[in-house]
């Protein structure tokens, strides 16, 4: 759930949809790279990852997306945002189709609706997609494998990711905009502005990604890409235990 933007006093600070010239050519060129072969990696990952239940609801998490990233309202005093959804879409059709999902929808806003700059595209790929799918994924997992598969386990394990992803994604701009900023505005400051307003946002993208993966959860649990594995073992040992008795 990005921020449209970050002010503070006298200067106008640019979030996740970052615009052309913000950060300068070489880290956004390296960063264009360093997008290319993570995509590549997502759609040689979500070859292996989709079949005919999981393609299709790709396809509708991307459009889902996609309308809700086109959504801003505000969250604090000149502060505007909306969903990003890397961890939901991960949750949802796994890691390498969610990123893939959102990295559409982010070229598509880039190259149709102007929001975040064409040379910045990798910079906005790895913030708001590719990182975003990552850590809401380990989250998530990680969760799940300490509490379990219920729906309240899942739920909370979806609020965890979102709520995780998006501070991260900030701070990964924080770094961007270290390496290859060019405003005046010092690195603490975009640091502090960008962390403490993102924390706070990261509990909307919690939220929202906790009553969707809930939603779907409790009607089709099986279409939960995150927890198919999970459930299947307790389904082979509830199994297992029935034919031992």
């Amino acid at each position: 759930m990005p921020i449209a933007a970050v002010h503070i006093p006298g200067v106008h600070v640019p979030a996740m949809h970052i615009p052309d010239g913000f950060i300068n050519a070489p880290v956004s060129a390296i960063a264009g790279a360093i997008a290319i072969a993570g995509i590549a990696v997502c759609i040689w990952g979500a070859r292996r990852q989709l079949d005919e239940k999981t393609a299709p609801l790709a396809g509708l998490v991307a459009v889902f997306v996609f309308a809700m990233q086109m959504l801003n309202f505000p969250v604090a005093a000149g502060t505007s945002g909306h969903l990003l959804g890397g961890a939901l879409a991960a949750i949802l059709v796994g890691p390498y189709a969610g990123a893939l999902a959102v990295s559409v929808v982010i070229l598509v806003q880039g190259l149709l609706f102007a929001d975040g700059g064409l040379s910045a595209l990798g910079l906005n790929i790895i913030n708001m997609a590719l990182l975003t799918a990552v850590v809401g994924w380990a989250v998530f997992r990680l969760v799940i494998r300490l509490a379990g598969t219920s729906r309240p386990a899942v739920i909370a394990g979806s609020f965890a990711a979102g709520f995780v992803a998006v501070p991260v994604a900030s701070l990964m701009f924080v770094l961007e905009y270290a390496l290859g900023g060019t405003g005046t505005i010092s690195v603490s400051t975009v640091l502090v502005a960008m962390t403490g307003v993102h924390v706070l946002i990261g509990i909307g993208e919690g939220l929202i990604t906790a009553l969707t993966v809930g939603a779907v959860y409790l009607t089709r649990p099986d279409l939960v890409y995150g927890v198919h594995d999970r459930r299947a073992r307790t389904l082979e040992i509830r199994t297992a235990t029935t034919a031992g008795a």
